[in-house]
């Protein structure tokens, strides 16, 4: 069971068979553009927008109530789809509602909710084959607690686009050593009968494959959105049966501390500009994700030989898999890092563990050959944890709560790379129960969720944990000079099967991710 941070972190719209999970939006939580929402009663409504084409594919619209509070067990929707009727079916993928007219009413039963998020009704939209360019009206929510008084409104907008068909390749792959900058030929096709006017490329990708250039028409995420992530636009028309791809200016470049050998997992994808609004709203993406470059203009080249707004007929053929593979051999020495403390019986006292790296390679960079460092910090039986850091979690407990106290045993993760040099601190805070010496260990842990990756010396993996005496700390040979990265509160960013969730955006919507600040490890 995910803990209530982990669950809200998620959620996923778009065309139909999109994965759905819960929302990462708080209950602040602004509506996309086009859409408007009224409070009431701890109720926070979002709905995403979508625009869709004659004889192009289905796609999903989804209402959550995004409260951060339990909610009541039951609701009624009305959903008014008299503004849309013209142009657009609406359709429930649910057996629980009914239809009168235009308007289709859904009941709502108890649903096993931490109080993070409701996933209310999900639609299937899609266009009426007579459905012209530019028609464009609100579907209508009112949600009505059983048993409550009051209700919650909120609206969303269905638009008509004019169909293009983009496709591009489905696979990339790339080899290299540390140090080494790969050309990558990003492709993209028009296989429809309409010219393409403009393009967006979306790119994310685990920490190993960074972009060799930063241009001045592409958008780079800071901090903990992605790994990486960055947007280019691209002020060209693909005609009919034409193709382009990236200028040879683009590439990647390997990071010179990369674990090798090692393989870094990215992902891209194609949209139109109106699809790239669409995709921004759902995801709430805020209007830039980031500064531009500076160096120079990303273009698209021919490969062969002012419309209305448009939006991909296909879009399960946009994407594509990036595969990085990097050579060589390098690899890290993690070290686990003890303590020991003293005070007296009754006193509350300060316990900080955690581990260094001592290089040269990078860890917790991502990629199926390099490890993630997990931390199991065993407390000593004669103390009692009053605080423990939020990305710390108790062993025996599913629900796996984040910051618990009293647990004797915990497991510790942190998110984004961990440099040569650089120190890992997670701190305690321990009551002081009994008399005499105790002792616990840190314990680490280098892999995967199954499979064990050995850092360069295992033997420095464990280190005590001394209470009220007993020798040396037990440093696990680390030195406690040089700065250390505190983990007395929020981690970085939480990047959870990123790829998967991407390839779930090529086969049937787009990921809705949002940054959280604690990374789970099941």
């Amino acid at each position: 069971m995910l803990t209530h941070s982990t669950r809200r972190w998620l959620a996923g719209l778009g065309v139909a068979g999109a994965f759905v999970a819960a929302s990462a939006t708080p209950a602040s939580a602004t509506p996309a553009p086009g859409a408007s929402a009224a409070p009431a009663e701890n109720l926070d409504l979002y709905a995403n927008n979508v625009i869709v084409a004659p004889g192009g594919i289905e796609k999903w619209l989804t209402l959550f109530s995004l409260t951060t509070e339990r909610q009541p067990d039951d609701y009624t929707i009305k959903v008014d789809r008299s503004k849309i009727d013209g142009f657009a079916d609406v359709e429930s993928s649910g057996e629980n509602c009914t239809e009168s007219g235009a308007i289709l009413t859904c009941k709502v039963e108890d649903q096993d909710d931490d109080g993070s998020y409701l996933n209310l009704v999900s639609l299937v939209v899609h266009a009426k084959a007579d459905a012209k360019p530019d028609q464009k009206g609100e579907l209508s929510f009112t949600v009505t607690p059983d048993g409550k008084s009051g209700s919650a409104s909120f609206s969303s907008t269905v638009e008509i686009g004019e169909g293009v068909d983009l496709t591009t390749n489905e696979y990339l792959e790339l080899k290299g050593a540390p140090g080494a900058t790969l050309k990558a030929p990003f492709q993209l096709t028009n296989r429809g009968e309409v010219p393409a006017k403009d393009a967006v490329l979306y790119v994310v990708g685990a920490d190993g494959l960074q972009p060799s250039k930063r241009y001045e028409n592409c958008e780079y995420a800071e901090g903990p959105l992605h790994d990486f992530a960055f947007a280019c636009r691209f002020d060209t028309t693909i005609g009919e049966n034409s193709s382009f791809r990236l200028d040879d200016s683009f590439g990647f470049t390997v990071p010179t501390d990369s674990w090798a050998p090692n393989t870094f997992g990215g992902f891209s994808i194609w949209f139109t500009p109106a699809d790239w609004d669409e995709y921004r709203s759902e995801a709430e993406l805020p209007a830039k994700i980031g500064p531009n470059g500076t160096e120079g203009e990303l273009k698209l080249e021919p490969v062969m030989n002012l419309r209305s707004r448009q939006t991909d007929v296909n879009p399960l053929d946009n994407s594509t898999w990036v595969d990085l593979q990097v050579t060589g051999d390098q690899r890290a020495d993690v070290a686990a890092r003890g303590a020991k403390v003293t005070g007296d019986v009754g006193a509350t006292v300060a316990l900080t563990v955690g581990y260094v790296n001592n290089g040269p390679a990078a860890v917790n960079t991502g990629g199926s050959g390099s490890p993630w460092v997990g931390t199991t910090v065993t407390l000593p039986k004669g103390v009692t944890a009053v605080r423990a850091p939020e990305n710390c979690f108790d062993s025996e407990d599913d629900g796996w709560e984040s910051g618990k106290p009293g647990a004797r045993v915990y497991r510790c993760f942190v998110d984004g790379s961990i440099k040569k040099g650089e120190k890992v601190d997670y701190e305690f805070q321990v009551r002081i129960d009994q008399a005499g010496d105790q002792a616990g260990e840190v314990t680490l842990r280098t892999g995967h969720e199954e499979t064990e990756i050995k850092d360069l010396n295992p033997a420095n993996d464990t280190a005590q944990i001394l209470v009220n005496g007993g020798g040396d700390g037990g440093q696990g040979g680390g030195d406690d000079d040089g700065g250390s990265l505190p983990i007395t509160g929020q981690s970085t960013g939480l990047i959870a099967g990123l790829g998967a969730l991407l390839l779930a955006a090529g086969v049937g919507g787009y990921l809705v991710a949002k940054r959280r600040r604690t990374r789970f490890v099941a």
